[in-house]
């Protein structure tokens, strides 16, 4: 009998974001019929109240936490409070919420940003707490960072079986191309695009010289329906040590610089005009690159490369926003 039956009740927290709305999709097309999910109208997951009743109400075995306020450096910045308040308490009532009503498995995402700013590289696992953050987003991954502890303390107090997954920058459908508030690929991609509708020049962040990991969002949710679907010894293991935090990093394992992304996406939108940089604009880590060989072992690789997935992000932009 397979560990994950095609009749579970799964919910999706956030199943209408970037990262759930992939795991929703690819549920979906594997033939997984009971699953649960809803908007933020509908449930206020900041509310241990609502959480409560509604984990009550739908009794879920398995849990997905992809619910979560995101965004870029300039979201970041300017709402510092909104991203540690409302994180911890998404996260904090919905892992509470399942260690009461006896979920079997959970997969909470993270983000590579919990890792110290100036981290040897690749990134391994283990390196976490090991150095400083990035300032420009401290806030949002302590959040993220106790939601790993609390998982990590769930599992060692009430043998509960959490994992903590790490995705790498992510993109594709469903991304945010609100300029205000969007991560780096989707504000080049979007910049790209109106530059050459209204024939002007673009401007970008930084130097250029800086180094992301990019995983298509299709991928997370193969590498998180792979860990859902993993043997009960293979994926408690996973969850039981009282040594390290239960953390699974999901990446491609190869980067580029943020000026070589930038070109990448002017092939793809068609751009052909000015590209200026400006260094007096924040631009983060150094490098964060991550180190994948531990999913790697647990038989999953990515499929989607990067010329590819622009191309197909590309598409959906112009669907989701401009059609």
């Amino acid at each position: 009998m397979s560990t994950l039956p095609l009749n579970a009740n799964i919910y999706v927290a956030g199943h209408l974001g970037l990262a759930g709305s992939a795991v929703w999709r690819k549920l979906k097309s594997l033939g997984y019929a009971n699953l649960i999910g809803r908007t933020s109208k509908d449930l206020d997951l900041t509310s241990q109240a609502d959480v409560k009743t509604f984990f009550k109400q739908t009794q879920p075995e398995y849990v997905i936490l992809a619910a979560a306020k995101v965004g870029g450096i300039l979201a970041n910045s300017t709402y510092p409070a909104d991203f540690i308040y409302r994180n911890l308490m998404i996260q904090t009532n919905v892992i509470h919420a399942a260690k009461e009503h006896h979920v079997k498995r959970l997969i909470f995402l993270g983000s590579s940003c919990i890792y110290p700013k100036l981290c040897p590289q690749p990134i391994k696992e283990e390196y976490l707490l090991t150095g400083p953050l990035e300032i420009t987003n401290r806030p949002y991954a302590i959040a993220k960072i106790a939601g790993i502890e609390q998982c990590w303390a769930y599992n060692r107090q009430y043998g509960t079986h959490y994992l903590a997954v790490m995705p790498t920058n992510l993109y594709g459908p469903g991304d945010n191309y609100n300029l205000q508030t969007s991560h780096v690929l989707p504000a080049i991609m979007r910049k790209m695009h109106e530059g050459k509708i209204n024939q002007a020049q673009v401007e970008l962040w930084g130097k250029g010289s800086v180094k992301r990991e990019f995983l298509h969002v299709d991928d997370l949710a193969g590498a998180i329906v792979h860990l859902l679907k993993l043997p009960e010894e293979t994926f408690a293991a996973l969850c039981a040590s009282a040594e390290e935090p239960p953390i699974i990093n999901v990446g491609c394992g190869e980067d580029v610089t943020i000026k070589e992304l930038a070109h990448l996406t002017a092939t793809v939108t068609g751009y052909t005009g000015t590209i200026l940089w400006n260094p007096d604009k924040p631009e983060g880590t150094p490098r964060k690159l991550l180190d994948v060989s531990r999913l790697k072992r647990l038989g999953w690789s990515p499929s989607i490369p990067l010329s590819q997935g622009l191309k197909h992000a590309y598409e959906a932009m112009q669907t989701e926003i401009y059609a």
